[in-house]
């Protein structure tokens, strides 16, 4: 009886222990998603005093960025950062799923004890290094040869200078992803394919991309969600314009450039602090919009 007893009361403490251990991480989980409402509440109140003068449409429809005189279009900032993150993540996208589908298909393991530290490597490098080899390399190569070679004068510092230097910092990330996601189809799949009758490309297209599409997808969306907030390196090197690019020559002005650029700055201008918060509230908001709609993506595709 006393042992019965015993193990009665040891299992009530056990449960007592699992269920104290559930309500913690259930307050740690809820206190981590409330974090994002109180970034967007924190932005909101801040940005609050300039929707007090200009709406919300006139802000997004603006080209002109004149604080002075109390004019802050934010499209030329919009429309860069789309462009400079679409363009880079065209680039780096194709370039990484043809390297993740030769290190896990056609590669040995000597190749890829060497490829994978190399990424490794890369993607530790801070984004001041970047910005610094695209400032020695990339912009004169684009002034130099890319210019004249269209017949365009151009300073490049430009859109394809910050695309290109965007697109190498966000390589890495996306090789290891898509590594991950290609080794993790089955090896039965790849069998059957090849016992059928089809070739290893074949087997890849087929089978091995098809069955990863989920993971292609949510890759792209951490590649696209770092692309949108890099800062540094892509603000040595597109320009800073407050114009909205017409061709991949053109200068460009990301809205993470403009708040790293400014902020700190000209605060005796009258909304110039609510402006720049603005801007930071709009890039929360495009990188949540984009994120929920793959996640919407993803679960269609499931559902399928």
């Amino acid at each position: 009886m006393v042992k019965r007893l015993g193990l009665v009361g040891f299992g009530a403490w056990r449960d007592g222990k699992d269920r104290l251990a559930t309500v913690v991480m259930s307050i740690l989980a809820a206190l981590v998603m409330s974090l994002v409402g109180a970034i967007a509440a924190g932005l909101w109140l801040k940005a609050s005093p300039l929707l007090a003068e200009h709406s919300m449409w006139d802000l997004l429809s603006g080209w002109e960025w004149k604080p002075s005189r109390g004019r802050f279009g934010l499209l030329p900032f919009v429309a860069g950062t789309f462009e400079i993150t679409g363009v880079a993540v065209a680039m780096a996208l194709p370039v990484a799923m043809l390297l993740a589908i030769f290190l896990t298909e056609y590669s040995g393991s000597r190749v890829r004890r060497v490829v994978y530290p190399l990424l490794d490597i890369l993607a530790s490098l801070p984004s001041v290094i970047f910005g610094v080899w695209g400032t020695l390399v990339v912009v004169p190569i684009v002034s130099g040869v890319v210019g004249p070679a269209v017949g365009t004068y151009t300073s490049g510092y430009t859109l394809l200078s910050g695309s290109v230097v965007l697109s190498v910092m966000i390589l890495p990330l996306l090789v290891s992803l898509l590594s991950e996601i290609f080794g993790s189809v089955s090896d039965g799949l790849r069998e059957s394919s090849m016992a059928l009758g089809a070739t290893r490309w074949q087997t890849v297209k087929h089978v091995v991309l098809r069955a990863s599409v989920p993971g292609i997808v949510a890759s792209t969306v951490l590649a696209v969600s770092r692309a949108l907030g890099e800062t540094i390196a892509v603000l040595m090197v597109c320009g800073n314009v407050a114009a909205v690019p017409g061709s991949l020559l053109d200068a460009c002005y990301p809205l993470p450039a403009l708040i790293a650029n400014n902020y700190g700055e000209m605060m005796s201008v009258p909304l110039y602090d609510a402006a720049l918060m603005m801007a930071a509230f709009i890039l929360f908001i495009i990188i949540v919009i984009f994120n929920v709609g793959a996640r919407i993506y993803l679960k269609s595709i499931k559902r399928y």
